[in-house]
């Protein structure tokens, strides 16, 4: 891919990215005011739902996809994640929660080596690795760790899962739909609990937050589907850690949160990680493009 077209792909990713933090933002707001996390979660796939849906092409021959057990397992694993990185957010600054949240790619590289037949890379193993110790200074097991960072992992492991399995399905439907499907069967799952819990007064405030955490999320996601009709998934996925930058503005911006030494560290790791993931990715298809 020529620079200018990587520039504008960062773009477009960081702006997606950009827009799932800020969503993520209102999340915390929202949670600081006394609104369940499950609840936030619930109002994101539903609302997310009602904006996607005249843009996702949807036909009632595609329904079929419902009887996909990877689907719903799928759906089940984004759901949780969110659910958990919302409860996490209620008390963990937003640079740490998202610090802790990228042991996803890990754990996807993890599941995708033993499990679904890829050959693993010395490079991205070595980065990866790296990318792993900038989570461990974040989440600082046995050192001060809080339970809302163990929620925050919990988040990831739940996210690398997803992207594993979203591989074995990714061939079998459109992008659109299989965005769909996560919006809907997530606002399914979340329905019980959230109609059970304690939901809050409808202010102007509180509906505008709930606004903001859907539609950020919503937007972002489907811009993340748009670039992955112009580029891989690989390429893409170094490019999402620069949602760590957003984070941290924000964080700093919106609630004065300065992530500690040993933290910005850790998150300098992650981001070094992702970023040389991306390096390694334009090396290695350098020679294929050029004898085109």
């Amino acid at each position: 891919m020529r620079t200018v077209d990587l520039l504008r792909l960062a773009a477009l990713v960081f702006t997606a990215v950009t827009c799932v933090v800020m969503g993520d933002t209102a999340g915390k707001l929202l949670t600081a005011r006394g609104v369940d996390p499950v609840v936030v979660a619930w109002s994101r796939f539903a609302l997310g739902a009602l904006v996607l849906l005249p843009l996702s092409g949807m036909r009632l021959s595609e329904l079929y996809i419902a009887r996909d057990w990877r689907v719903w397992l799928r759906a089940g694993l984004v759901t949780g994640g969110i659910s958990c990185i919302l409860t996490a957010l209620k008390t963990e600054p937003i640079a740490n929660v998202f610090g802790a949240f990228f042991v996803g790619p890990i754990v996807s590289y993890v599941i995708a080596v033993l499990f679904l037949g890829e050959r693993p890379s010395l490079q991205r193993s070595l980065l990866l690795g790296l990318g792993f110790i900038g989570v461990m200074l974040v989440v600082k097991p046995g050192f001060g760790a809080s339970f809302g960072l163990l929620y925050a992992l919990a988040a990831g492991c739940c996210y690398g899962t997803y992207l594993a399995v979203t591989r074995t399905v990714a061939g079998s439907y459109r992008p659109r739909l299989l965005l769909m499907s996560q919006l809907l069967i997530g606002s399914l799952l979340l329905t019980p609990i959230g109609i059970s819990a304690d939901l809050p007064a409808l202010s102007w405030p509180i509906m505008a937050l709930l606004a903001i955490s859907a539609l950020g999320s919503a937007v972002g996601n489907y811009i993340l589907v748009v670039a992955s009709k112009t580029a891989e998934a690989s390429l893409i996925a170094p490019l999402v850690y620069s949602q760590l930058i957003s984070a941290t503005v924000l964080g700093v911006v919106v609630f004065g949160d300065w992530p500690d030494v040993i933290s910005l560290c850790g998150l300098a790791l992650i981001v070094l990680s992702g970023f040389g993931s991306l390096v390694v990715h334009q090396r290695s298809h350098a020679p294929v493009l050029a004898a085109k």
